[in-house]
């Protein structure tokens, strides 16, 4: 039977932690954290498995508690000015199973109150790669415009991130995708709201977002010369 993960008591703790982000309160209420965060985004993702590994074998759900898909609560303040000690959030990343031998897009899904949404791709890829990135597709673009201009693609997603005000060094100016080869992130997504969030309907979306962003993650998988 279709199943419900997270309730409206997930978005009570969020918003509560946003109010309260210091040690003392996250200890007083970690059980909440465990119960109506933790554990249903880890059921979440042990039931991703296997639609998952539909759309593309070289990717993977992990639902393990430490290294896995589900990103840690806990900031890392160390270079920050902002000292808060926790996430008032919890995302997942399925990754590319070479993802620790070569930088890989990957597909996301990010609950937070009033900003849920889901997509894929690659944010602020290393020099390298989008280096590597901009060449393909300089050298492929009918394969970026099939991946990114379908209706299915530009009724769901909106491309995020940051974009140069002029062509990088090297690149032709007058490129018919020039305005993508000035990215400096090659991800998008697409918002869903609480009322999802908290249904039976979450995962059979995010399954339908994820196949409809693969075309993207396809494509950047092959600018890395990675399998998808």
């Amino acid at each position: 039977m279709p199943t419900a993960y997270f309730t409206k008591a997930t978005f009570r703790f969020l918003r509560s932690l946003a109010a309260n982000n210091n040690r003392e309160w996250f200890q007083d209420h970690k059980d909440d954290y465990e119960r109506q965060v933790r554990e249903p985004f880890l059921a979440l993702i042990t039931d991703l498995q296997a639609p998952l590994a539909k759309i593309s074998p070289h990717y993977r759900a992990d639902p393990r508690k430490n290294g896995g898909s589900l990103f840690r609560i806990y900031r890392d303040t160390r270079f920050s000015n902002d000292k808060q000690p926790y996430k008032p959030w919890q995302g997942a990343r399925f990754f590319h199973e070479r993802r620790h031998e070569i930088p890989a897009p990957s597909f996301y899904m990010h609950i937070q109150p009033g900003e849920c949404f889901a997509g894929g791709g690659m944010w602020h890829p290393e020099p390298d790669a989008l280096k590597r990135i901009r060449d393909f597709l300089t050298d492929n673009p009918e394969a970026w415009k099939r991946a990114t201009r379908s209706k299915a693609f530009r009724d769901h997603f909106t491309f995020w991130g940051e974009t140069l005000s002029r062509p990088p060094r090297g690149f032709d100016a007058g490129h018919e995708l020039i305005d993508d080869i000035k990215r400096k992130d090659f991800a998008c997504g697409e918002e869903f709201g609480e009322a999802i969030a908290c249904s039976s309907e979450l995962l059979p979306w995010l399954v339908a977002t994820f196949q409809r962003v693969a075309p993207l993650v396809d494509y950047l998988c092959a600018s890395q010369e990675l399998e998808f």
